[in-house]
C-alpha cells in the first residue's frame, strides 16, 4: 500500500473525540497520523496502520524521484590540467 505524507484517511475506528479522519504526517516503519478534530498526533505501526484504515479521503503529493549521485568526472567534461 502506498502511504504518502499529507494522506488524510479514513480510520475503522472512531477517535475519542469523535472523529474518523486523520493526516499522515510521518513515514518509516511507524505511521505518524494527527486527528484532524483534535490535532491528537498518535505513532502506529505501519502493519497495524495497514489494517485499521478504511479509506483515502484526500492524497499527498507524492514523493520527489531520487537522482543518482553524479560522479565527479561527469560534472566537468574537458576540465583536464595536463
Amino acid at each position: 500500500m502506498e502511504i504518502r505524507l499529507g494522506d488524510v484517511v479514513s480510520m475503522r475506528k472512531q477517535h475519542p473525540c469523535g472523529s474518523f479522519e486523520w493526516r499522515v504526517v510521518r513515514l518509516g516503519a511507524d505511521i505518524g497520523i494527527r486527528c484532524l478534530k483534535c490535532n491528537r498526533r498518535v505513532l502506529i505501526p505501519r502493519s497495524t496502520f495497514e489494517r485499521r484504515i478504511k479509506a483515502f479521503i484526500s492524497r499527498g503529493e507524492p514523493a520527489p524521484a531520487l537522482r543518482p549521485p553524479s560522479s565527479p568526472a561527469a560534472e566537468a567534461p574537458g576540465s583536464d590540467e595536463a
